[in-house]
């Protein structure tokens, strides 16, 4: 097992003997470590924290340490990790509270750049993007392939769809909805448009990219249709598109409330 002899690592810790743990690293507490996940000089990992398989901690990072929850106790909640992420230098993500689920989760193929924070009882999708010092509060949903640019705050609870693209320095207070992109501050937050670009790279055909545009013109530029019968609109008339239709679902299931505003408005 690749472990520099000026890593710390606790005996209750469970490393796969291809892990690979750089100088002055910490592992303490009952972590779990998967295949060739790689652990950079001076990251601590902690906690009941779980890693996949090929990840990959930064130098510095701090993953699995207690929430930043006034009311948390000492519980023994969850961090747990997928495979394949690039978790870079200084980022922090915390295990949960006994709030939700006990468990702060994220997926697969994520990338995770420099100063980034996820805090406490987040969900992260699969091949997500937080370029530079994003930051996530508690209980923040964020769906597969979201991208979120750098400096963008998100509130807690808030949601972000699949696919949606977040622009630079963006603080979100609402839901995002899947498919879009979107910018702006708190009260000024505005949706510009479909993610045509995101979702072409992603391999997605140009008939649903052309149904999600018109499902966009009837939600956000119809101002003459209520939402309500936007949405009804669209179950009915779009109900083969599943793309679509995860749409209209992300704004019934939304509790905060969706983002309508677009830059036209």
């Amino acid at each position: 097992m690749p472990i520099h002899p000026t890593a710390v690592i606790d005996p209750r810790a469970e490393l796969d003997s291809s892990v690979t743990v750089e100088p002055y690293a910490v592992i303490d507490g009952p972590v779990r470590i998967g295949p060739e996940t790689r652990i950079c000089a001076h990251a601590v990992v902690s906690g009941h924290t779980t890693l996949g398989a090929r990840n990959t901690i930064g130098s510095f990072a701090t993953i699995g340490g207690p929430p930043q929850d006034i009311h948390y106790n000492g519980e023994p909640t969850e961090l747990i990790i997928g495979d394949g992420n690039q978790i870079r230098e200084y980022v922090s993500i915390h295990r949960a509270t006994v709030k939700a689920s006990g468990k702060t989760l994220i997926g697969d193929n994520n990338m995770i750049m420099a100063y980034c924070h996820i805090a406490h009882d987040c969900v992260i999708a699969d091949h997500v993007i937080m370029a530079n010092v994003a930051t996530l509060a508690g209980h923040v949903e964020i769906g597969s392939h979201a991208n979120l640019g750098g400096l963008v705050a998100v509130h807690q609870f808030c949601r972000i769809g699949d696919y949606a693209y977040i622009g630079g320095m963006s603080g979100i207070g609402l839901d995002v909805p899947p498919y879009v992109i979107m910018e702006g501050t708190r009260n000024q937050m505005r949706i510009a448009s479909i993610n045509k670009i995101g979702l072409r790279r992603a391999g997605m055909d140009r008939e649903t990219i052309k149904q999600l545009e018109e499902a966009f013109r009837i939600l956000f530029r119809s101002p003459e249709i209520l939402l309500k019968d936007a949405l009804a609109k669209l179950e009915e008339e779009m109900r083969d598109c599943a793309e679509v239709q995860k749409m209209v679902q992300f704004f019934h299931s939304s509790k905060r409330g969706v983002v309508k505003r677009t830059l036209d408005d």
